[in-house]
Order: structure tokens, then sequence, then C-alpha cells
């Protein structure tokens, strides 16, 4: 793949993201051959656009974290992109549904580390070492796809669907919580639409952040200190529609919510 493939194709995707246009997949017949390496490449460039624009990166997000999944779709690793400032929503506000194309949330656990953390080999130990803070979260995400359909490449490239991100201002230390156990409930308008835990992130949230500080340092970057750290999806995502009210309780980390509008 060369420069101007990379570029055509992170135009695409940053397109029908900007225009809140679903597009078909990279991998149907644009360029049917994507790997995942090439992926990455495409990503980096969808993220240099952005930059350019005057966006900055927020933190890390971490996606395809079920070991279910990802034995479903034969990968050893889970996937990374980034939230940007213009993606975050401040806990208790609304989003418009217009300014998105289908879009999904998924509980999640945060992290923000009091120094950064360089690959390989860090543990999920080494992680809780290095962690000042967990956080409740909520990300919204709105893959540019229709109807949600994607390979893993494709998903990479689109900067795996991010698109919104409310975190809690409930903050813990890691020590005072067992991460693998803390209970969330996703509800909507009062009912509850999904359950979950921490352990359905990779078994613990901590080894998805090992996880991405590792697969970071094969191009030599870290996992900084101070950003936020989006570990994976707890529960099943639930598509929004105009007039919800989200709502996530999580067991000892208090709750996220915000408002939806059309």
């Amino acid at each position: 793949m060369d420069t101007n493939q990379i570029k055509e194709l992170a135009n695409y995707v940053h397109n029908a993201e900007k225009e809140k246009q679903e597009i078909t997949k990279i991998t149907t017949d644009l360029y049917p051959e994507l790997s995942i390496d090439e992926a990455y490449l495409v990503q980096e460039e969808l993220i240099r656009q952005k930059l350019e624009e005057g966006h900055k990166i927020i933190g890390p997000k971490m996606g395809i974290t079920s070991e279910a999944k990802m034995k479903q779709m034969d990968v050893d690793d889970p996937i990374y992109g980034y939230v940007f400032d213009n993606m975050v929503v401040e806990e208790g506000d609304s989003i418009s549904i217009s300014d998105y194309i289908h879009p999904k949330v998924e509980p999640e656990i945060g992290f923000i580390l009091g120094r950064d953390l360089e690959g390989p080999g860090i543990t999920s130990l080494d992680v809780l070492r290095a962690t000042d803070y967990v956080f409740p979260a909520i990300e919204i995400i709105d893959s540019r796809y229709e109807n949600f359909n994607f390979t893993l490449p494709d998903v990479i490239a689109d900067n795996t669907s991010a698109a919104g991100a409310v975190f809690g201002t409930y903050l813990r230390k890691p020590e005072e919580l067992e991460l693998d156990v803390v209970g969330v409930t996703l509800s909507i308008n009062g009912e509850i639409r999904s359950l979950g835990a921490g352990a359905a992130v990779l078994g613990h949230p901590a080894k998805s952040v090992a996880r991405l500080a590792n697969m970071l340092s094969k191009k030599g970057e870290k996992v900084k200190a101070g950003q936020p750290i989006l570990t994976g999806g707890i529960t099943s995502a639930v598509r929004l529609s105009p007039g919800d009210f989200v709502n996530v309780k999580y067991g000892g980390l208090g709750d996220v919510s915000f408002f939806v509008k059309e």
C-alpha cells in the first residue's frame, strides 16, 4: 500500500464521519486485501488529519476486548483507537442524534496513569501499580460503515468506531476495588438493557491497558500518564434513539448518565 492509497482510504472514512453519511466497508471493493498493519497506517493518517484540523487527542480507547470476540475474529490482540476533544460529552449533558449516523453506547472502566507505561512486557500488575485512579465512563460508538458491518481491518481504519465519550467524575484508587467483579447496569429510560462485570474486559480491565502498552511499543510509543484510557465495553452495545436517558451504574464507582435529543 502506497502513501496515496493510505490517504485515499483515510479521506474515505474521515469524510463519512464529518458528513454523517454511512459508507460501504473498505474491504468490499476499495481495498479487499486490507491487512491489520495497513489498517493502522490508515488510522494514523486519519489521526494526522484530525490533528491538522485542530482537534486534540484526549486519550486512547480499546476495542474487541472480549476473549470470546477475539476468538471469533481469530485475533490475538484487541484493537485501539483514540478519543478526540470534540467527542467528549459532559456527564449529565445531552447529545443530538443528528450528530451521528447510528450511535450505540457501551459502559467502560477508565484508567488514569500516574506515570508513563512503555512495553514490551507490561503486565496488569504493572498497570495497577502505575494507576492513579479508575473512573466510570460511557463510550459512544458510531461505525461509519453501513449497518455496523465491518471486518477487523475496516474498524481499525475507522478509528475503532470512536464517536463520543462521557467520563464520570467519581474517582477511586485501583486498590480500593476488585475491578474484575465491578458490576455494571446499563439502563435506558429506566429500563435495564444490559448487564456485565469488569471481567468481561480480558478477564480484568488492567489487562487491557497492559495490552495497549505492549501493542504501542511495537511502534516506539507508550501509554501516557494523565490521559483517560477507555479499556473496552463491559456489556453489549445498545443503540440510541432521540428522547433516551442513558444511565449506567457501576458497583463501587458511582454512575454516569446523559440525554439524547433529536
